[in-house]
């Protein structure tokens, strides 16, 4: 499908396009607008190297940098970063779509001093794709503890009401119809932060940027809700997070289920109307 017929317009949200389309039905068609999600290329740079290019709704383009950064073990504080601006070519003009993060001097960093070299690449990142080269998870517990079971609770009527309040709050899904979302909620019932992106990983990837930015991470007291199905590449990021909850409108993977139950994490799926399935740590889930 070519651009042909396809114009960009300034709508609220701005990450929306409107196409001319023919819609048919049955034997007969009509000319009628839609209107689609956008997707485009956001590349990655750690000190004006390139280190990825992802494909991601725009918008809250620096969140997702330093939350892709962090779950891909390249920074591990939020203190690793002096700095996440916009990139500029050789002329000092800035260049749409590509970020740059600025990591601190060695004699600045913290204890662990990040090492960009050792995950150089250069890559097209889709968006259903996550983990990129983490393939156990043996090894992703090597390098990150459980979680303990603290006092963390939610009652079960509350959790019933997250779906309805992320499905409520989508802004460019009410445009769309073609996004994702990731909230994050109290154990109250309150939604703190919602992002959208066409991919599900994007979306966590925003709120954990978001964490990292104004000082928030971990996220040790709040439930994580995704509209889509989970897999092992979110319970990863929650993880890293430090998110005692996951839960999801859709099924998990066995994958998933397993990281979950050895990571300390209860993970929720089909969660829908006024039922859910626990599969991992039923404990924090209270009547």
């Amino acid at each position: 499908m070519t651009l042909s017929g396809f114009w960009r317009s300034i709508l609220d949200p701005e990450r929306v396009m409107r196409a001319e389309i023919k819609h048919w039905q049955g034997n007969e068609w009509q000319q009628r607008e839609e209107q689609l999600t956008m997707e485009e290329p956001l590349e990655v740079r750690v000190d004006n190297q390139s280190v990825a290019v992802i494909m991601r709704t725009p918008g809250n383009d620096h969140e997702l940098a330093l939350g892709f950064l962090f779950s891909e073990g390249v920074i591990q504080h939020a203190e690793d970063v002096a700095a996440v601006e916009m990139a500029h070519d050789d002329e000092g003009l800035p260049l749409e779509n590509v970020v740059n993060v600025v990591l601190r001097s060695p004699t600045q960093a913290c204890a662990v001093q990040p090492q960009p070299a050792a995950f150089e690449r250069h890559f097209t990142v889709s968006s259903s794709c996550g983990l990129c080269g983490k393939n156990s998870i043996a090894d992703l517990l090597v390098s990150t503890p459980p979680l303990e079971m603290d006092s963390m609770h939610i009652s079960a009527s509350t959790l019933y009401t997250l779906a309805e309040q992320l499905r409520t709050e989508q802004r460019v899904f009410q445009y769309t119809g073609g996004l994702h979302a990731a909230g994050l909620f109290t154990t109250t019932g309150a939604l703190v932060l919602l992002r959208e992106d066409i991919g599900r990983h994007n979306a966590v990837d925003k709120l954990v940027g978001y964490g990292l930015l104004q000082g928030l991470y971990p996220y040790s007291n709040f439930v994580l809700l995704v509209s889509g199905r989970t897999s092992f590449e979110i319970l990863q990021k929650a993880l890293l997070a430090r998110i005692p909850c996951v839960a999801a409108i859709s099924a998990p993977s066995s994958l998933a289920v397993d990281l979950a139950e050895k990571s300390g994490i209860t993970l929720i799926g089909f969660l829908r109307d006024q039922s859910m399935n626990v599969y991992t740590h039923p404990e924090r889930v209270i009547s």
